[in-house]
This record gives C-alpha cells, sequence and structure tokens, in this order.
C-alpha cells in the first residue's frame, strides 16, 4: 500500500473506495486520440538449434499474432476501460494498413480516422519469440514528417472529432506524425476549444508540447530532456517542475518503473504513488495504457489525483500480461477491491505500531480519537456511534479487548467472534483508520499510552465513568458522549437469535 497519508512530505490520494464510483463514470468518457499508429506483430514458435549459416538460432514458428500498438493502443485501451474513442493516424498503402484497419474495426467503440500516405510503409515492429525470449525486432518505418498535404489531411480529421470529445491524448513515438505543423495545429485548436491535452512525449524538448495540460514522460525521457541525471526524488521533483514551466500546463505527471508514479502540479505538493503492479511479465505498452487510463479518468469528471493513480493501477495490471495489452474496467475494479482488502488488513497493528502511527498523525497537527469495546456482532448502534466519533476527529483508533478480556467481563460464553475476526470487521469500516487489541480489563493503559484528543463512549455513560477520560481532560482533550440508537445492542441480537434458533 502506498500510505502517503502518513508520510510528510507526499501529498494525499484519494482511497480506492473513491475511486470505485469513479470506474463506473468511465462509459461517459469521449477520448480523441491522434499520433502514431503501429502494428505489433508476434511471431512465436521454438529455437531448438543454431544456424549453420550463423551463430543465431534457428526459430520454427508455432504462431502469429497482431494487435494494434502505439496510438492504436492507446486507443484500444480506453475502449477496454469503457470509453469511447476518436483515432487520427497515418498509415501507408500495405498489408499492414489493411491489418490495422481490419483490428480496429474489430473494437465498436473506436472510430477510426485515418489518412494514408503511399510514400511510407505502415508502421510494423515484428517480434520473433521463442517462448518468453525475444530473438529479434524488425521495425519497418519512416519517421520523417508526412508531406503538406498528408498533414493537412490530418489536421482535417482532427478538428472535424474535437468537438465530439472531452479530452485528448498526443501519442507521440516520434514517427512523425507529431512534428512541426500538426503538433503545433492539434494543440492551438484544442486550447481554442477548451479540451485538456494529454501528452506521451518523445523529442527531448518540452517546449514542443507548450499548451499540453499534463505531460506523461518517464523518467529516462524526463532525464534526457532535463539534463539532469535524476539520482533521487528531490531531483525528479525539480526537473518535472521544470517541465511544467516549459509546457504552461497543468501537471507533469512522470512514470518511474518499480519507483511508481511522481506528479507535480502548480500551487500543489507532489504527489508520489508507489508501483501498483504485483508480477511484472512485459512493460511493452504499459504507457499507453497509463496515458488511455489517465484520460478516460479525466473525461469521467476525476480530479487530477484521482486519474493519476488510476492510470497507476492501470498501468501496474497492464505489465502483469506479456505484449502490447489492454486492460478492463472490470479488471481496475478488481485491483480497487483488492487492494481495500489489504488497506483493512494493514489498519490492525500492535499498540507499539499504534503509537507510532499516533505520533505521525500528530506531528501533523491531525487530532486523533479513540473508541473501545468488545464490538462482538457489528450492528446499526456500533456505526452509528463510530461515525460520530469519526465525526469528531481527524483519525479514529479503534482498541477491541481481547477474547480472554471479553469472557472476564461477559462470562464464557463470549465472544461469539474471535478477536481476529472482529478486528478484521472493525478494519473493513470507513470511519476506522486504526485498530488494536488490549487484553486488560480497561484501556488505561493503552490511552496513556496513545494520549487521544477525544474519547468517545456511549451515552449511557455519565462523564465521570468514562475509564482514561480525567486522562484525557487533563492533558486538553475530551470526552464525546454519543446518543445510543435504540433497539441495537449486542445482547439483544444475541438474545433474538438463540430465540430464532
Amino acid at each position: 500500500m502506498d500510505h502517503q497519508d502518513d508520510q510528510p512530505g507526499i501529498g494525499q490520494a484519494p482511497s480506492d473506495a473513491a475511486l470505485a464510483p469513479l470506474v463506473a463514470g468511465f462509459a461517459t468518457a469521449r477520448v480523441l486520440v491522434i499520433g502514431d499508429l503501429i502494428l505489433d506483430r508476434y511471431v512465436t514458435g521454438q529455437a531448438g538449434r543454431l544456424s549453420p549459416e550463423a551463430p543465431i538460432p534457428v526459430l520454427r514458428p508455432d504462431a502469429t499474432r497482431a494487435v494494434a500498438g502505439g496510438a492504436a493502443n492507446v486507443a484500444a485501451n480506453i475502449a477496454e476501460l469503457g470509453g469511447r474513442a476518436v483515432l487520427v493516424g497515418l498509415t501507408g498503402q500495405d498489408v499492414g494498413s489493411t491489418d490495422l484497419r481490419r483490428l480496429l474495426a474489430a473494437i465498436p467503440s473506436v472510430r477510426p480516422m485515418l489518412v494514408e500516405d503511399p510514400d511510407r510503409p505502415t508502421t510494423t515492429k515484428t517480434r520473433f519469440m521463442a517462448g518468453s525470449h525475444q530473438l529479434l525486432r524488425l521495425d519497418e518505418e519512416r519517421a520523417q514528417p508526412p508531406a503538406a498535404p498528408v498533414a493537412a489531411a490530418l489536421c482535417a480529421a482532427f478538428d472535424a472529432a474535437l468537438p465530439e470529445v472531452d479530452v485528448v491524448v498526443l501519442s507521440d513515438y516520434a514517427k512523425g506524425v507529431l512534428a512541426g505543423p500538426v503538433l503545433d495545429h492539434v494543440l492551438a485548436a484544442a486550447a481554442a476549444a477548451g479540451r485538456r491535452v494529454v501528452a506521451d512525449p518523445k523529442r527531448a524538448d518540452f517546449a514542443a508540447y507548450h499548451g499540453a495540460t499534463i505531460l506523461t514522460p518517464n523518467e529516462a525521457e524526463l532525464r534526457l530532456a532535463d539534463g539532469d541525471p535524476l539520482a533521487d526524488t528531490g531531483a525528479v521533483e525539480a526537473a518535472a517542475a521544470r517541465a511544467l514551466a516549459a509546457t504552461g500546463g497543468e501537471a507533469v505527471l512522470v512514470t518511474r518503473s518499480e519507483k511508481g508514479v511522481a506528479m507535480v502540479r502548480r500551487d500543489a505538493r507532489p504527489l508520489h504513488l508507489p508501483a501498483r503492479a504485483r508480477e511484472v511479465a512485459d512493460v511493452s505498452g504499459a504507457g499507453d495504457t497509463l496515458v488511455a487510463a489517465l484520460a478516460v479518468a479525466l473525461a469521467a469528471g476525476a480530479d487530477l489525483p484521482a486519474a493519476a493513480r488510476l492510470a497507476n493501477i492501470t498501468a501496474g495490471l497492464s505489465v502483469a500480461k506479456r505484449g502490447t495489452a489492454t486492460v478492463s474496467a472490470h479488471e481496475v475494479l478488481g485491483a480497487l477491491h483488492l487492494e481495500e482488502l489489504l488497506a483493512s488488513e494493514e489498519k490492525i497493528v500492535s499498540a507499539t505500531e499504534a503509537a507510532t502511527r499516533v505520533a505521525a498523525w500528530r506531528a501533523r497537527g491531525l487530532k486523533v480519537g479513540f473508541a473501545n469495546g468488545c464490538f462482538d456482532l457489528i450492528h446499526p448502534g456500533h456505526v452509528h456511534l463510530l461515525r460520530a466519533a469519526r465525526a469528531a476527529c481527524d483519525r479514529l483508533v479503534v482498541a477491541l479487548n481481547s477474547d480472554e478480556s471479553v469472557r472476564r467481563l461477559k462470562g464464557p460464553a463470549r465472544p461469539v467472534q474471535a478477536e481476529a475476526a472482529r478486528a478484521t470487521v472493525m478494519a473493513s469500516l470507513a470511519p476506522v483508520d486504526l485498530v488494536t487489541v488490549f487484553g486488560e480489563d480497561t484501556p488505561l493503559d493503552l490511552i496513556r499510552q496513545l494520549r487521544p484528543d477525544v474519547l468517545v463512549k456511549g451515552a449511557d455513560y455519565r462523564i465521570d465513568q468514562v475509564v482514561g477520560g480525567d486522562l484525557v481532560t487533563g492533558w486538553g482533550g475530551k470526552v464525546l458522549l454519543v446518543d445510543l440508537r435504540q433497539g441495537h445492542s449486542t445482547t439483544a441480537t444475541i438474545r433474538r437469535m438463540a430465540t430464532t434458533g
């Protein structure tokens, strides 16, 4: 998990729970992608011997497949995430163009507006693979800028599609489409139409993208453009700030491989998100996936921090797949729910760890609340108490009586649920920031250790009856008594269960 919330100097990002509804909104996203189209071919087979003609392996092909790459992969990812894409790009008049058009025709949510150039081949990368090992890559391309009539046709296609979209993506693979007049025209037209522009750069001079809203270089591209070796995170932030000044945009989002993502914005703290990949099979195409997810999220109404985190999660899913691949909205939701589960587990800590977390919160000026109890069977009364407690503080710690402590207090038939189960349920509740278990009959020692600012109990207690209340008020805190919801109690619930059982 990222723990931005607890680390000084690191910007906050929305929780996974807050991100999930945004994914449902992806279906409303309309994105215009313009850039370099690539046909990615994969020839796979067995390489069991060396050639007698040269010291190279002999490949016996078993299968050949082709997928849409480059700007076409960005469009395919937008469609897979649930959005709709208009794709403007350049092909030759060849078999590669036929194959690429066939692939795009199979994606209903992508509308190709392709321009043919008889003077160039369709950019094609053919990878020869023995199992997962790449033996050779053959590139067929012409990277020069298009002639004036072809450039004019690209600009006309862009202008025709611009009114129907919310966000524009520039997918620059340095193959010539986004060179000179086309790039200048696109940026000016998008600005005039009030459309946000996400630019995935390949040229070293970032000033060429002046007017782009968000620039998304990887760390190597940022290093080349800036000239700084980027030895640490501070250097990355400084270089990204210089890139932001060069583009005049809203943000620069730097992808840093296993170090995650760094985003520098105007008048805001830098945002650092750790890599979300659980396993890495292939990083090819991950940048396309990240840009697609960022654009879709923005088009769906997400703010920049939320869009950046969704893009980071989506890219993490992409690198777990081999070759150029797409990621679905369903997969993103699955990852969010998994992270929610892991986040709940990481809320459950020892008393020592709780003290460390609370000290970090207090150092940031956050008000810490404390509630305790058996919380054997969670019912609406508990939820009401926890919501009221969380409303009175910035962070809420819940201390649970251990199983042995509950037995001493409630009798041998309790608890109904073991402490591990009770802690897991408690940690899954939104108002709760931290859960710890204590073995004593009262939480007095834990209260002394954590020194909460707010101590919360139900209004069936008087303030003078609240354990630790005098301590909390003594160091300037307060005791909060929450009105109870009538008709809800664990004892009554157990009695009804016994009666109906």
